[in-house]
This record gives C-alpha cells, structure tokens and sequence, in this order.
C-alpha cells in the first residue's frame, strides 16, 4: 500500500499527506519554496520535479524510508466537513477544469441525468438553483462513499478520515494536524519546528486556489445548503471528520472547531 498522497521536501525538512479541498495547494507551494527560494509555475499538482510525491516512482522509497523511520516532521491539514463538501461541489462538479473541460469526462452529464442536478454554464453565467442542485449531489456523494455507486467515491470528497487513515495504518505518525480554517497559525507552527533551506515568511506567502475563478460564486451563506436532511446525509458521510477534528455538527454556519485535536486519538481510532 505504501503512502499514497504523501509528498516530502527534497531536503526531506518535512513530510506531508495531502488532503484535498485543505490548502493543499498552498502547503505544496510552501513546501516547494521552502526548498528552492521560488514557487512552482503552474498548479503543485502537476510539477514533476523539485517535491517527492508518491505518485511519482522515484520518489517512493525516499519517502517510505523517510516515514518508516520519522525521520522528518509530518503533518497534515484539515477543513470544516461542510465547507469542503460545498467547495468540492462549485470546483469539481459546477467549475470547468484547468484544461478546459467538465471535470472527470463524463461524470457531471451523469449527474444531470441520474439525479437531476444542474450546473449551469460560462455562457449563462452559471444561473442555476445552487441549493436544489447541491442537495442532490448530496445524495451522490453519499451514494459513492456508502455504495461506490454509481462510481467510487471521488478524492475531492471521499472523507478526511480516510486519506490521513493510510499514512497512519502503513507506519506513519502524525506531528501535527492543523485546521484550514487557522491556516496561518498552523503552519507557522510547522515552520517553527523544521529546518528548511530558504527560510518562509508566511506573511509573504500567496494563496494558491487553483479552483478559483474555474465556475460559480456561492450565492448563499453555508448554513443556507443545509437543511435537517443534508445535514443528516453529512453527519453520515463524515461523522469521524466532525468527531476527530473537532468540527461542530450542530451548526454549519460555524465553520471553526470547537477544540484541541487529540493526536492519540486520531492515531488510535485510524490504526486500523
């Protein structure tokens, strides 16, 4: 299994498991930077030089060394279970991708006809009724992740839980896990704690939203998406996220935690 979605500094300073939706874009930036004294031109996610991914071949046993042996510090982050399903909805599913296209083909025509969603397009502004659709693809979501129908579920909002699970249960341990939404407070807490080649001021650190400006503006506040059934639906999808990560279940318009993330915890109840 190794450790997919992990990427590590070439200097090896630090290790990281990428979340998606979680700032992962700027994490990988910082990372790059923090080694080269430049950011990458183009998306993080695309380079395939200048960071260790586990995507890429040669990069696998540096990290699985690296890991097996905490040699370096790792982290993770992580975002409110609600506002990452929505930003996954208006990016992956209303958005049009980096390359021009739907994302995944022929996965939003999918949903059009099997839930009846609408997504709206550049040529009408994307007008569309953005609570009924997302609601729908509320259900989808769910479907994927408890059935892995009509597909598996998609990175984008499969849970936190499962990705920062694979680190843990092939060997991994956890530094710190830190919250999107008190980005610069967690990071800076990383940066404290390694050395890196090219010192980061992270007041000087632009924010990299790869999925911004691709599709639709959210026309409403959060808490207006969820009704007592989706947020039923949520609470099913990622009971462990808000359990975990300290995220308020009750309230979505509350995207901040509500406490301290219990690092024993989270190693203990992702073991396995």
């Amino acid at each position: 299994m190794g450790f997919p979605g992990t990427w590590m500094t070439e200097s090896e300073s630090m290790v990281y498991r990428v979340v998606p939706k979680c700032a992962c874009s700027t994490i990988g930036q910082i990372m790059y930077y923090s080694d080269h004294g430049r950011f990458f031109d183009g998306d993080i996610h695309d380079a395939q030089e200048g960071l260790h991914k586990w995507g890429i071949e040669a990069s696998q046993g540096p990290i699985t060394a690296n890991v097996e042996a905490h040699r370096s510090f790792a982290f993770t982050c992580v975002r409110n279970p609600y506002t990452r399903i929505l930003s996954s909805f208006f990016d992956k599913i209303c958005g049009i991708q980096r390359n021009g296209r739907r994302y995944r083909g022929n996965l939003v025509p999918l949903l059009v006809q099997k839930y009846g969603i609408e997504v709206g397009s550049p040529e009408d502004g994307f007008e569309f009724d953005q609570i009924k659709s997302f609601r729908r693809f509320l259900l989808f979501a769910r479907d994927t992740i408890r059935w892995k129908k009509p597909m598996a579920a998609d990175i984008h909002w499969s849970a936190m839980s499962g990705h920062i699970s694979t680190f843990i249960a092939n060997g991994g341990r956890y530094d710190a896990i830190f919250w999107t939404e008190r980005f610069n407070e967690g990071m800076q807490g990383v940066l404290d704690r390694v050395e890196t080649p090219v010192p980061v001021s992270l007041d000087d650190i632009p924010r990299f939203n790869e999925s911004e400006g691709h599709g639709p503006k959210r026309a409403h506040p959060v808490e207006a998406y969820f009704d007592d059934l989706s947020m039923h639906l949520v609470y099913e999808i990622y009971k462990r996220d808000f359990q975990l990560f300290r995220y308020d279940f009750e309230n979505p318009a509350n995207k901040l935690p509500t406490g301290e993330i219990d690092l024993d915890e989270v190693h203990v109840k992702l073991a396995g």
